[in-house]
């Protein structure tokens, strides 16, 4: 599977080429990148492959896809608190994302992020952004543009 059978084929015309949101900061940061969203809570430990970002979760829409290099974009995270320590060793890899932009973080999500040094941001309405979009996140601040 790849992103583009999963980005969504009816973007609007009507869509603002340019978007800014400001979220609860968590993790601040720099960083600018390829969305990938997904529309269901992410359970990093037993669900991404550390070794090499692959989405491993067989009932995940986004399973076989890797988390490597982008802007990582879901509602929030789920299972063991050991997830924090899966989003560490991701980093420490070289395979995981450059940000990551919630709906409502939670523990394991929020840890991850801080200890990895990965920036995060929450609060976000994340229907507003599409697997496909450059996002770019300095602090709490998202700006979403079009990809063309």
């Amino acid at each position: 599977m790849s992103s583009s059978t999963i980005r969504n084929p009816q973007a609007s015309p009507d869509r603002p080429k340019y978007q800014t949101f400001s979220g609860r900061l968590i993790r601040a940061g720099k960083a600018e990148g390829e969305a990938l969203v997904s529309p269901a809570p992410i359970g990093f430990l037993g669900g991404v492959d550390p070794d090499t970002g692959q989405i491993l979760d067989p009932n995940h829409p986004l399973q076989g896809l890797s988390i490597a290099g982008k802007i990582l974009v879901f509602p929030h995270g789920k299972g063991s608190t050991v997830g924090s320590y899966t989003i560490l060793r991701l980093k420490k890899a070289g395979v995981a994302p450059l940000a990551l932009i919630n709906a409502n973080s939670e523990a394991i999500t929020a840890v991850g992020a801080i200890i990895a040094d990965i920036p995060m941001v929450d609060q976000i309405d994340i229907s507003q952004i599409q697997t496909g979009d450059w996002v770019s996140v300095e602090d709490e601040r998202v700006v979403v543009g079009q990809r063309s």
